[in-house]
Formats: structure tokens, C-alpha cells, sequence
């Protein structure tokens, strides 16, 4: 078995508790109008890596001393697109003592996403919309799977932290904010919730890959909304 990796970073601070070895994986259904990874798209494409589980964990022991109060993250991408590896490598770091996360949209529900999940510490799960129509027009996508997958992890009492980015002129409003904190109520498995801010960092690979980048004339989130939002919220 071997996983098609888009890159490795050694040193995250932003994918999951502590200092975290992070996988991108190659490969996504989803094209999220606000993508900085456009180049991780296409699961046809090599990525910079091939790798078995257990090579990867031969990369990831090597920082160990470094993450030892973190973990490693798999990210994407969509790293469950590659479930069944990702399943063996979050063994091979169970049996290492590495503490594991998964930071996924939910968007792929299937018996073994359901066994990967089972075999996770913590699941960075990726709400992109409360909205089932702005969701689709957002990500191109169903927000069907993504609700699967928060039922799941309820049901299995997973540790959740939920993840948002906050896009003006979608995402960036009270009403939509507050359904959301509705909707996620109930959920005993949610720890947290981490809003993200967005930002334009990613439009010069949409220049590189010679791509129109559809956000455009979009401004990053304004440090008030971000204030407005985490009220609303209740963070």
C-alpha cells in the first residue's frame, strides 16, 4: 500500500493540539471557491511523495522528540480519499504512542472512512457551510456527507474540533453564524470550535497554475467580524 502525498511539514502549529508532523494528502472532490491548494486537486497527480505507512512513520519518527506533546496531522487535499492508508499509517503511530488528527470535510462517508475514523484521536472536521444551497454553490459539493460524518463521530464519541473559515459575502454572516451555533449544540463530541479567517495568501498559485482564482475582489475578514463571529459563537 502506498499513499500518492502531496507534501510534508515537520514543524505545523495550526493542524491539531501542539507541535504536529503534517501529511497533505494528493487529491480532493471538492473545489472550495477559497482554495490555497488548487495543486492538490487532482488524485491522478503525483504528488511529491509515494510513500507506505510504514515509510512514512520511518519519516515521522525521526521528529519525534519534537511532536512528542503534539502528533501528526494528515490533511489534504482530502486525506480520506486515501482512507485505507491513512487507516494503516494511524495504526503504525497508535502503536508508536503518536498521537493522531484527521482534518477532513467529511465529504467522502463510506465503510472504510468509517473504519479510519475509528482508528483517529481527534478529527479536524471542515463545516464549509450550515447552508445546504450556499454549500453546494461554495464547494461544488453536497453537504450530506459532512453531517454523516459529525453523526458518526457522535455516535462514537470521537473528539471533534470543528473548523469554519469565515468568508465575506458567504460565510461572514450573523444569521448563518448563529444556525451554525445551533446546529452544533447538541454535539457532545465537539471540543472546540476554531473559526478561520479568510484570507488571499493562496492567489499566486492560481496565477502560477494559470488558473482565474473565483475570489478575487474578495477582502481577507475584518478583525471586528472575527470579533462578532466568536460571540455569536460563544468563544
Amino acid at each position: 500500500m502506498v499513499g500518492n502525498i502531496h507534501s510534508l511539514e515537520s514543524f505545523g502549529t495550526v493542524d491539531g493540539p501542539g507541535i504536529r508532523f503534517v501529511v497533505f494528502m494528493q487529491g480532493c472532490p471538492l473545489r472550495c471557491l477559497y482554495c490555497h491548494n488548487p495543486d492538490s486537486w487532482d488524485s491522478k497527480q503525483r504528488g511529491q511523495y509515494q510513500l507506505s505507512p510504514e515509510e512514512l512513520l520511518a519519516e515521522v519518527m525521526r521528529y519525534k522528540n519534537f511532536i512528542a506533546r503534539g502528533g501528526v496531522t494528515v490533511t489534504g487535499g482530502e486525506p480520506l480519499m486515501q482512507a485505507e492508508f491513512v487507516k494503516e499509517f494511524f495504526l503504525h503511530c497508535r502503536e508508536a504512542g503518536i498521537h493522531t488528527a484527521l482534518d477532513t470535510s467529511g465529504a467522502i462517508f463510506t465503510p472504510a472512512v468509517r473504519e479510519t475514523l475509528d482508528v483517529t484521536d481527534l478529527v479536524l472536521l471542515d463545516i464549509k457551510s450550515i447552508d445546504p444551497i450556499q454549500h453546494k454553490a461554495l464547494t461544488g459539493a453536497k453537504q450530506d456527507n459532512t453531517l454523516r460524518c459529525l453523526d458518526y463521530l457522535e455516535e462514537q464519541q470521537i473528539p471533534v474540533w470543528i473548523r469554519h473559515v469565515l468568508v465575506p459575502g458567504w460565510t461572514d454572516d450573523d444569521g448563518l453564524l448563529q444556525r451554525l451555533a445551533d446546529f452544533l449544540r447538541p454535539y457532545k463530541c465537539i471540543e472546540k470550535v476554531e473559526l478561520l479567517p479568510y484570507h488571499t495568501m493562496g492567489t499566486r498559485k492560481y496565477e502560477q497554475m494559470g488558473m482565474d482564482y473565483p475570489l478575487k475582489d474578495t477582502p481577507p475578514l475584518s478583525a471586528e467580524r472575527l470579533k462578532r463571529a466568536q460571540e455569536i459563537l460563544g468563544m
